[in-house]
């Protein structure tokens, strides 16, 4: 936890704009005043406005707040979406294309952004404009809700687009 907060006899303030465990503004009222109502209710004086004036503090239990910060960081930070990249060749079967949609239908009911990727080898790099539009008919077959960023790109290996789970359908 990086922030830390100031608590009880830590608030050198002389008035502090009160918030009591409920959310019920309190108003201003003198520091010592704030303190000896957290000490009455067994709860602490923690300052959560530092910059404002007069500093905004609230009676709560530090212990459970801090925990539930903490806890609310970890799961920020677990459910940042992952990148997943999905490749087709140009001559891929029709049921490994269907084995490829569920695999991206799961992705986007788990919020992961999918790059999707079609890959040309050989003599294949000379039907480019067959591979976008079979790489397009591809996204057109996704049952999820998805939001297409952009268009295809071309890559040294063929062609490239970024998708992710959205309310539009489709963008093209």
């Amino acid at each position: 936890m990086s922030k830390h907060y100031r608590k009880n006899e830590r608030i050198r303030v002389p008035q502090v704009n009160l918030v009591d465990e409920k959310g019920e503004q309190l108003g201003v009222l003198d520091t010592k005043e704030a303190l000896r109502l957290a000490e009455e209710r067994g709860l602490d004086l923690v300052e959560v406005g530092p910059n404002s004036t007069p500093p905004i503090a609230k009676i709560l239990d530090y212990g459970k707040f801090i925990y539930d910060k903490e806890k609310k960081q970890k799961k920020e930070k677990k459910s940042t979406s992952e990148l997943k990249t999905v490749r087709i060749g140009f001559r891929t079967g029709k049921h490994d294309l269907e084995t490829k949609l569920r695999q991206i239908n799961k992705f986007l009911s788990k919020g992961h952004r999918i790059r999707l990727e079609i890959k040309l080898r050989g003599r294949e790099r000379r039907m480019s404009d067959m591979a976008k539009t079979k790489l397009m008919e591809f996204i057109e077959k996704i049952t999820e809700p998805i939001i297409v960023e952009g268009t295809p790109k071309k890559t040294p290996f063929g062609w490239s687009i970024h998708l992710h789970y959205g309310e539009e359908k489709k963008n093209k």
